[in-house]
């Protein structure tokens, strides 16, 4: 098992996990969501300054929130956000709320590559390709920026949710594969806005152990 980490984002703040909160950049792993809440379920949390009414409701959550942040972070070293990623609507008027998720950091192979490159993953022989998450966008100002202007890498929460999708379809299953990283086939998320493509997978047994009787 994997150690489970914490993270709490107050209503009107940014999570950027930098240290203690660090996503998994110190790992030698991503970040695997486990669990979030957006809404309040005690009195302490993010209740300073907050006069007793706003902290009074602990029975307040909003539905979907792990959806959310799964699709948001899982499969990437550190994952930026804010509660405003899950709030679709008011879960509870008059509370102040705030957005906990809880993570692990899974040991995962990451590939990077650029718009107009190609990503290539592959596995050793018997085993085959497991995606855990993809993203087609750009969520820092530093990854594949050489010679760019700053027009083309200031928007840090450019995402392509169905990235995820197009690459398992792909990739799942072979013991290797390539990804062109480009609009036409992984969808421009953010016209203007340079992006690269960021993959996490893992390479897994043929056969699983005990499927036929013994392992290959």
């Amino acid at each position: 098992m994997f150690p489970q980490r914490k993270v709490v984002t107050c209503d009107g703040t940014v999570t950027f996990p930098s240290f203690p909160f660090s996503g998994c950049v110190t790992d030698h792993g991503v970040i695997r969501v486990q669990g979030a809440l957006y809404g309040r379920t005690d009195r302490e949390t993010c209740s300073e300054g907050r006069p007793a009414r706003q902290v009074a409701n602990t029975r307040c959550s909003q539905r979907g929130a792990v959806d959310v942040l799964k699709r948001r972070c899982d499969g990437k070293k550190v994952c930026e956000f804010n509660s405003d990623v899950v709030r679709t609507s008011d879960p509870c008027r008059g509370t102040y709320k705030y957005l906990e998720t809880n993570y692990t950091c899974f040991p995962a192979i990451r590939v990077i590559a650029c718009e107009g490159s190609v990503a290539h993953l592959f596995c050793a022989k018997g085993q085959v390709i497991f995606v855990y998450g993809a993203d087609y966008g750009r969520s820092d100002q530093t990854t594949c920026s050489y010679r760019r202007p700053a027009s083309q890498v200031q928007n840090v929460s450019c995402s392509s949710f169905t990235s995820n999708t197009v690459v398992a379809e792909r990739c799942n299953g072979k013991n290797n594969c390539t990804i062109s990283a480009t609009n036409s086939v992984l969808r421009d998320s953010c016209v203007g806005t340079y992006k690269y493509l960021e993959v996490a997978y893992i390479c897994e047994c043929k056969y699983p152990k005990g499927l036929f009787g013994n392992s290959l």
